[in-house]
């Protein structure tokens, strides 16, 4: 995608103009750079950009040589201000230091969002830069940057991936009829606007109920983008192998008591009785998922929100009723968002630290 399709204007003061364009650029890497954080970069010469770029997808270039390699007059550089909304990495990855190459240009400024608390880098991208006598500011809208890279940094810092739970309930509220049915409570476009969530977060988890009475496929099919990768807890593999869960479409990963094991695109993964829902999230974790979308049912839900484990929850209240039925859980706190989807309610809760 060409960055300059995004207008530019702002009503911000210098640097925070120029950062504000820079986080609008990283947003379009969202669903496609994950483990790594998304990144805009903007370049600067007498108030005019010059140059712009972001990290577009995992394992390619970063934001920064994507911007520097988009400035037409590379002898403009000494005289210019980057603007980068992640501190730059120190350490070669898949692609080569972004420090080394600001220090190799002699860029006249560095403005830098927020730190990068990975250990690779934290701290040591800004210090290689400062020593080689490139002024650097950093700080500048350090909150919207941390809020749009909040799975990155609850990765990082919180050793989990970042949690969002979502569910559909009637108005009564109910999440499912007592033979485990849900559907349909919510409307299709409500429907579809999860099929886009779905692209955007790394896996998908639902409990065994789910699994076995809805059969569901947890994929994007309504939505352009990438599948999420599947994950189910099977303790004893009492699933049936004909469920769309392992229909070998997409990675899918089943923890249980009975074996390990790989077929095609399912990995079985054995664990012992004292495995639990953080043993669950560490795994994930070190396998680089980076979020999790946890789409019930209720006994799963409950488990996340009683344990403390989640970061957000968006819970769709339909039109319907159904007298009787499996109760939706129950939020801790109140709702921080609300918008109406067709005809159906959505509320967003979030936890706050």
């Amino acid at each position: 995608m060409n960055p300059r399709v995004l207008p530019f204007s702002s009503d911000l003061p210098g640097d925070e103009a120029f950062m504000q364009r820079a986080i609008d650029l990283a947003s379009l890497g969202a669903a496609w750079v994950s483990p790594n954080p998304m990144v805009g970069c903007v370049i600067v010469h007498n108030n005019t950009i010059i140059g712009e770029g972001y990290h577009e997808r995992y394992g390619e270039a970063h934001a920064e040589p994507n911007a520097i390699k988009s400035v037409k007059d590379q002898r403009l550089l000494q005289e210019a201000t980057l603007y980068v909304t992640l501190e730059p990495c120190a350490h070669q990855g898949k692609t080569p230091p972004c420090a080394d190459l600001i220090v190799k240009h002699q860029l006249k400024r560095v403005v830098i969002g927020a730190m990068d608390s990975n250990p690779l880098v934290a701290g040591k991208g800004l210090s290689r830069i400062r020593k080689s006598g490139i002024e650097v500011t950093t700080g500048v809208l350090e909150d919207k940057i941390r809020w749009q890279n909040r799975r990155f940094f609850t990765r990082i810092e919180k050793n989990r991936p970042y949690i969002l739970l979502k569910w559909a309930q009637t108005t009564d509220g109910f999440i499912a009829r007592t033979n485990f049915d849900s559907k349909w409570i919510s409307s299709v476009l409500s429907r579809q606007l999860v099929h886009r969530w779905r692209t955007e977060e790394d896996a998908i988890m639902v409990g065994t109920h789910t699994a076995h009475h809805d059969n569901p496929q947890l994929n994007a099919r309504d939505w352009y983008g990438k599948d999420p990768i599947r994950v189910v807890v099977d303790r004893h593999l009492r699933l049936s192998p004909g469920l769309n869960l392992f229909d070998g479409s997409q990675q899918t990963l089943v923890y249980n008591h009975k074996r390990d094991g790989i077929t095609g695109k399912t990995q079985w993964i054995k664990v012992d009785d004292s495995f639990h829902l953080k043993s669950l999230l560490a795994d994930l974790q070190q396998k680089g998922v980076q979020s999790l979308l946890v789409e019930g049912g209720a006994a799963l839900l409950e488990s996340f929100i009683r344990q403390g484990l989640w970061d957000e929850a968006r819970v769709f209240t339909g039109t319907g009723s159904f007298g009787l039925g499996i109760p939706a859980p129950r939020m801790p706190v109140i709702p921080q968002g609300r918008m109406v989807i067709d005809t159906d309610i959505l509320e967003t809760y979030y936890q706050h630290d």
